[in-house]
């Protein structure tokens, strides 16, 4: 067979890979699912294009090609509640919102807590529409009373553990996980919230808490668990990665032991850069319960600055998909969490990009090669020789998120109605299509 059957070419794009510091109008050839060159127009390049068959390229006029992006937070639910999402599912709502990899959290049931169910979320995710990481779990069943098999973990391709839904209470067992993961060279994925204080809580403790008569957590909460394991890393030397950070203190913290050296890292999730508890008394929608909760606009404003300066490094949705039949309920009754993958590239591009927060490539690098970095995963460029996974961006092109659009198995997205600027229009995958977005 010719090369010409075997290779992909995205032309006329404005290629961004900020791995390399690259961003250029220019071509990309594809061969074998690798990456063979990216170069500049010419006339001997635009003849070579004419030699493909025309279903082989891809124009790419007037939009951005970057890496396949990373979310290193997602929940899968399978094994357990594939009612709410599978692996299939999950990594098609992936491709659909520009993410060809995506780790997946180990609160399931049964828990990632064993070889045994990180090969069985491998095996699910070895033909989907995106490449499937697994994160396993510090404690057995996430209960934090007993450490896992960390080493059996990663042997068998866990990329990281954590306790994700659940704070990691006791500093001991905290300590001997940080240990234990510095001799694999992994980081530990911390949900920093102090489970005391924020007990029976369903939001943020504020003033509108107060106002609608809810138990409110405190942002304290988040703090006092986020000094505490910066201390923790700082005695281990240990790898240590915030997830979803929601408070200005948090951030202050992070902001200062990265001055000091301390290994540690902090992603972000749209819902609680743009949302804030304000809207919760609007009409009590229960996609805006989500854990940790939406704060207050002041930590909105400090989440940003974070993201901006670098104490933040990822951008991550933190997908948690629901039923609908769970979330149709009281705002007290319902389950936290809200779906993402579909819409954090477009939030953040709506909310954050255009209003000159950060630019493209500095919100691409976000997505891409820091998560890469930080989980030691293969992907996150351009390069010539890695694989093909390439996101192509249409920065203009206006969208209504409807449930209907949304391809992931739950529709509990806290942005239902929201217009929204910025999509993922193809998503490839090892030079193979897995996603073209509808028109």
């Amino acid at each position: 067979m010719s090369d010409r059957y075997n290779d992909l070419v995205i032309t006329d794009g404005y290629v961004i890979d900020p791995a390399l510091g690259f961003g250029s109008n220019a071509h990309i050839f594809i061969k074998d699912g690798n990456i063979k060159e990216i170069v500049n127009d010419s006339p001997e390049v635009r003849q070579r294009i004419t030699s493909f068959d025309q279903d082989r390229v891809i124009d790419a006029r007037d939009k951005i090609v970057v890496p396949g992006l990373i979310d290193m937070h997602v929940h899968l639910r399978e094994p357990g509640r594939e009612d709410e999402e599978t692996v299939v599912t999950g990594c098609r709502a992936a491709a659909a919102g520009g993410f060809t990899s995506i780790c997946c959290m180990p609160n399931t049931i049964p828990c990632i807590d064993n070889q045994e169910t990180v090969k069985f979320v491998q095996d699910r995710g070895k033909d989907a529409d995106a490449r499937v990481f697994v994160v396993g779990a510090i404690t057995k069943g996430t209960a934090g009373k007993e450490l896992s098999e960390i080493g059996d973990l990663v042997e068998m391709g866990a990329v990281a553990v954590t306790d994700d839904g659940h704070y990691v209470q006791n500093p001991e067992i905290m300590r001997r996980a940080l240990e234990y993961a510095r001799m694999f060279d992994i980081p530990v994925m911390q949900h920093a919230e102090d489970q005391h204080l924020c007990a029976g809580s369903f939001m943020n403790e504020s003033f509108q808490s107060t106002r609608l008569g809810l138990k409110g957590a405190p942002a304290v909460a988040e703090e006092v668990a986020v000094l505490r394991d910066i201390a923790l890393c700082r005695m281990t030397g240990a790898r240590l990665h915030f997830q979803h950070i929601t408070t200005r203190g948090a951030v202050e913290a992070i902001r200062k032991a990265k001055r000091e050296g301390v290994k540690i890292t902090a992603e972000v999730t749209p819902h609680h850069l743009i949302l804030s508890d304000e809207e919760i008394g609007k009409e009590f929608n229960t996609n805006l319960r989500v854990n940790p909760p939406l704060r207050t606009k002041q930590d909105q404003q400090a989440l940003i600055e974070g993201l901006v300066d670098g104490t933040i490094d990822c951008i991550a949705s933190d997908h948690a998909p629901h039923s609908a039949e769970e979330k149709d309920c009281e705002f007290v009754l319902a389950p936290p969490g809200t779906i993402g993958l579909e819409t954090t590239l477009p939030l953040i591009g709506t909310y954050i990009v255009n209003r000159g927060y950060l630019s493209w490539a500095d919100a691409i690098k976000k997505m891409t090669v820091n998560p890469a970095r930080i989980l030691k995963l293969p992907g996150g460029s351009l390069a010539l020789g890695a694989r093909a996974d390439i996101t192509v961006i249409d920065t203009n092109r206006s969208w209504t998120v409807t449930s209907d659009r949304l391809q992931s198995r739950s529709k509990n997205s806290a942005f239902i109605g929201f217009e929204l600027k910025g999509q993922a229009v193809k998503t490839i995958l090892g030079g193979r299509m897995v996603s073209e977005a509808v028109p």
